[in-house]
């Protein structure tokens, strides 16, 4: 695992999101930082049971004041584009990538939105430049071939970010390598879907929303034409993490058009099921890029930038030392006793499952991620996904679609205790099924919103270097031993291929006896981050 000293604090590099019209463009590129400063206050119960305030600075002031992070904004010049050779850039510093003053009236010549392509080149002009400008001031002890920089973008800059990562027309191989992480928050990485239409046509010019067709970003994106462009190429899909917005209410753009459009299952603008990357590994096994699901919308005063666990989020995934993956994998489902005699007598019986799942950060007042039924973000499995075949008495699980429960990077410099370990609590939630019997919804004994399974977890790591992967795991179910773990894990080491890492792996078993009822295991992962 890194230590203190190895913390990865390398440049940051903001690149904002989508500008439908020449007002928006004017009113991005009068921002010294396109909007990224823009806090939110907000509304919460004190202990005393009083209301109160709430302020959030924004991620980029946090990053100033919790990091030490610095912007390159000095007597009204900007440092980065300074060709004074006194104008030094510090290497723990945040650019703004103003990809929209070319396209102004003021800085550019205003006569239209240059291509994705266009913006992506940019990022590698904008990256090299950076890189040369911190390597040449001595105090920041840099050589280019060590320079790493994270980018860290919103909806459409995820995009861009991607254009420059995967198509080597756009972007240098030098300035590729020097990107160590990106962060996406609210990305469309397969596209736009609206109710009226599935996927924004390619003829669709005005404001350039066509650059969320399909076809067009299979183009600029260096991928195959087809329903599936959230793939990643020539960067590591792990490294991408995807916030996930899952709150259309306070997205309140073209008077909520926009929100009614895209549905409910999303941000008021991307939809859930297109906000993630994947690609593959290095053992050619596909793998899912991280992500976190957040009740915010889109952008705006309460979106998801704003946002608390959209900080969280950020700031552990790029400094962060440790990450945790939960998955559960079912052995057997048992049926209330009626489906049971009705599946025995021969009818058609066919069910399906909703996981839902919250995880949150000890000493953190936000949950960090949270897929619910009522958000329209829970996992849902049908009993067929999990249980694949023809005949259902020997059909085995299917690990292959074992619910990815959550992804969560932890930072022992942000630990409470002496000891350094981190820790963190999920509240695990399986509802009850719905059934269908030879074609009939069974209800006799159904209550909405009831579980067949529920139970909150804590799970704390503490350092050891004698143990797998250099942790001593505990676990312990809450409702036994409330705020603490009370079991030793019995972990086993883990080689991670495709991320080439070594951590460990555990189990917790998961068992509700009664009918409906379910067991398994929760299978906990956990790697060495940096």
């Amino acid at each position: 695992m890194a230590s203190e000293s190895q913390h990865p604090y390398h440049p940051i590099i903001y690149v904002r999101g989508f500008a439908a019209t020449q007002g928006e463009i004017e009113e991005t590129v009068a921002d010294p930082y396109m909007g990224f400063n823009v806090g939110s206050t907000k509304s919460r119960v004190a202990w005393t049971g009083d209301v109160r305030k709430f302020f959030f600075e924004s991620p980029l002031v946090r990053l100033m004041s919790d990091h030490q992070y610095q912007d390159v904004f000095v007597d009204g010049d900007d440092l980065l584009a300074s060709e004074r050779p006194d104008d030094r850039i510090p290497y723990r510093c945040i650019i703004i990538y103003r990809y929209y003053d070319d396209a102004s009236k003021d800085f550019g010549d205003g006569n239209g939105t240059p291509p994705i392509e266009y913006f992506a080149k940019g990022l590698d002009r904008l990256i090299l430049r950076l890189r040369d400008k911190v390597c040449s001031d001595p105090k920041n002890n840099m050589t280019p071939e060590n320079f790493r920089v994270h980018l860290v973008a919103h909806s459409m800059g995820g995009l861009v970010c991607r254009a420059f990562l995967q198509n080597t027309q756009l972007g240098s191989a030098e300035a590729r390598k020097a990107v160590d992480k990106l962060f996406t928050y609210a990305t469309p990485h397969n596209g736009i879907d609206m109710r009226i239409v599935r996927n924004v046509p390619g003829w669709l010019s005005f404001g350039d929303i066509n650059n969320f067709n399909r076809d067009k970003m299979a183009g600029y994106l260096s991928v195959p034409k087809g329903d599936d462009v959230s793939v990643v190429t020539n960067f590591p899909p792990e490294r991408i993490f995807n916030l996930v917005g899952t709150n259309p209410r306070d997205y309140t753009v073209a008077g909520g058009v926009s929100a009614w459009a895209a549905g409910d299952a999303s941000d008021g603008l991307v939809r859930i099921e297109n906000a993630t990357t994947h690609g593959l590994g290095a053992d050619g096994v596909d793998v899912p890029s991280p992500r976190a699901y957040v009740n915010r919308s889109h952008s705006g005063h309460y979106g998801i930038v704003n946002s608390e666990e959209g900080y969280q989020n950020l700031t552990r995934f790029l400094f962060g030392t440790v990450r945790v993956d939960g998955i559960l994998d079912i052995d057997g489902i048992s049926l209330p006793a009626e489906v049971q005699k009705s599946f025995e007598d021969g009818k058609n019986v066919r069910a399906s499952y909703q996981f839902e799942c919250a995880a949150s950060v000890r000493a953190c007042q936000w949950q960090i991620t949270r897929r619910e039924v009522r958000e329209n973000s829970a996992i849902f499995r049908s009993y067929d996904e999990l249980f694949p075949g023809k005949e259902r008495a020997l059909r085995k699980p299917d690990r292959s679609r074992s619910p990815h429960l959550f992804t969560v990077f932890l930072d022992p410099n942000k630990s409470v205790k002496a000891s350094k370990s981190v820790s963190f609590l999920f509240d695990l939630k399986v509802l009850v099924p719905d059934y269908e019997v030879d074609g009939s919804i069974f209800m006799k004994r159904h209550f909405e919103g009831g579980y067949i399974y529920r139970q909150q977890i804590v799970v704390e790591a503490f350092p050891d270097a004698e143990a797998p992967g250099g942790w001593r795991m505990k676990y312990g179910f809450q409702d036994i031993n409330p705020g603490k773990p009370g079991v030793t894990a019995d972990t086993e080491a883990l080689r991670d291929a495709a991320q080439n890492t070594v951590g460990l792996t555990f189990d917790i078993p998961i068992e509700q006896k009664s009918k409906p009822g379910l067991s398994g295991k929760l299978r906990i992962e956990v790697r060495s981050w940096t």
